[in-house]
């Protein structure tokens, strides 16, 4: 019986352990997806529509390639479940659900005197995520940043 409960520990354990690192692996798509969605002005597209909109009017909203709306719901799908926006009934509609901010989304509309979006941009932008890319270089060499070893000046 003690090998038994040992073993269910452990199992536990190592989906636990598991879990811990695959959540570090992927969470860079959150912050992708967030850029994604203030890229294609999606928060500010849903502000202006005032109230919640329907995906294929959000498709038919944004400047995107036509082969690409199928991948909107995935890229909503992400947004919602990290939230940044949420799912509403449409009151006319039976069956249909449209997309809503949320205080974090509402955080990124452009006319938002307390946006973060230039913050985010920033934080993101290659210039700064290069170097992130670096550091067990730079832990190697001689150089005085990560900065310098991705871009080769300070």
């Amino acid at each position: 019986m003690e090998s038994q409960n040992q073993e269910q520990y452990s199992a536990s354990r190592l989906l636990h352990t598991q879990t811990h690192i695959w959540n570090h692996i992927f969470s860079f798509i959150n912050s992708m997806s967030l850029k994604s969605a203030i890229d294609l002005n999606i928060p500010d597209i849903i502000h202006k529509h005032g109230k919640p909109m329907p995906l294929s009017l959000l498709i038919s909203s944004l400047q995107i390639h036509p082969s690409k709306s199928q991948n909107v719901y995935r890229l909503m799908l992400i947004l919602t479940h990290t939230g940044f926006f949420s799912l509403q009934k449409l009151p006319d509609e039976a069956a249909e659900e449209g997309y809503d901010l949320t205080d974090a989304s509402n955080l990124l509309l452009k006319d938002n005197p307390s946006s973060v979006t230039p913050f985010l941009l920033y934080q993101l932008d290659p210039i700064l995520t290069k170097p992130r890319y670096k550091v067990a270089n730079w832990f190697q060499n001689d150089d005085p940043t990560p900065f310098h070893t991705a871009h080769g000046k300070t």
